[in-house]
């Protein structure tokens, strides 16, 4: 056992999770205030950006702790901007965008989340093809 490693390993994820949480918040305010800009592309872009952004994390961290924090981020921030401000000022409306808007970043994180790994694809065709010869 070498818990030194363990702690530098569980260090790493915290501070990573915590940094995609950061981002996948930033990137939830700003393509919220954008996703009405030029019907429909806006939308398009945002849930593009934000599939990207889950993604990336998810593939580039290998980690689905990571993937899922960037998600929370992006959720949380989206759900807290539908929300009707204090002067009932409301950022997503109820329309079809608005629900597309509402709705499509937790469709996109749980695909993003559920997408197989790179590697585990990789192993099992190894493996399978070394059963093969």
């Amino acid at each position: 056992m070498n818990t030194g490693t363990d702690r530098a390993a569980i260090m790493t994820t915290v501070l990573a999770s915590l940094f995609a949480f950061m981002i996948g918040v930033a990137v939830g305010f700003v393509t919220t205030f954008t996703h009405r800009l030029l019907v429909p592309w806006g939308l398009v872009a945002g849930l593009a950006i934000i599939a990207a952004v889950i993604l990336g994390f998810r593939l580039v961290f290998a980690s689905r702790i990571i993937g899922a924090a960037a998600a929370v981020g992006v959720i949380g921030a989206t759900a807290l901007l539908t929300q009707p401000g204090a002067g009932g000022t409301v950022f997503v409306l109820s329309d079809p965008i608005g629900y597309a808007w509402a709705l499509g970043p937790a469709i996109l994180a749980v695909i993003a989340l559920a997408w197989p790994s790179p590697m585990a694809r990789r192993n099992g065709q190894a493996s399978r093809s070394s059963m093969d010869t």
